[in-house]
């Protein structure tokens, strides 16, 4: 379990890395963690050449699994774009996540972080973003980041904070 200062509060966050996704899920939603993270990075497609080792369907299976365990538990997932995916690719990944139960959904620019890795293919626009967004929340997850400079992690205390505003908003009764 990561424990993540951020803001105001401390947030504490389990993160699972790919290889270990078969095996961690009752033991880390036990912890009680106020989110669950374990981030896809990309599109199935684009698995071979930028996350080897890794299984796409292993990581859903993995968030899905800790929904099962403790349906309170918030989970979360991220990727990154710029790797030459297609629309329709990023679409389905969020279809994925919600089938699986995930809450929150990160999506940032690749920035390539030496040369060893995978290149950028493109730079997204702000635009691109924002539309994404717009269909991550018409999707049903209750709280979406998503621009150019978005990161898994960056502000952790205040997503806590929100997620749980927006758990409260979706399940008030109606007046």
């Amino acid at each position: 379990m990561t424990l993540t200062t951020a803001g105001q509060g401390t947030s504490r966050k389990s993160s699972v890395r790919s290889g270990r996704a078969a095996r961690t899920p009752p033991s880390r939603v036990a912890a009680r963690p106020d989110v669950f993270n374990h981030n896809l990075e990309t599109v199935p497609s684009k698995y071979l050449t930028v996350r080897p080792g890794a299984r796409y369907f292993a990581s859903i299976r993995l968030l899905q699994r800790a929904k099962e365990i403790d349906p309170t538990i918030f989970t979360k997932s991220g990727i990154m774009v710029g790797l030459g995916e297609e629309r329709n690719e990023v679409l389905q990944v969020m279809d994925d996540l919600r089938t699986a139960g995930v809450d929150f959904l990160t999506i940032g620019q690749y920035l390539q972080p030496t040369r060893k890795h995978h290149e950028v293919v493109r730079f997204v626009p702000p635009d691109e973003f924002k539309v994404l967004e717009t269909v991550a929340y018409a999707k049903g997850f209750l709280m979406v980041s998503a621009s150019p400079l978005t990161r898994s992690s960056h502000h952790a205390g205040e997503d806590f904070a929100r997620l749980k505003a927006a758990r409260h908003a979706a399940t008030a009764p109606a007046r």
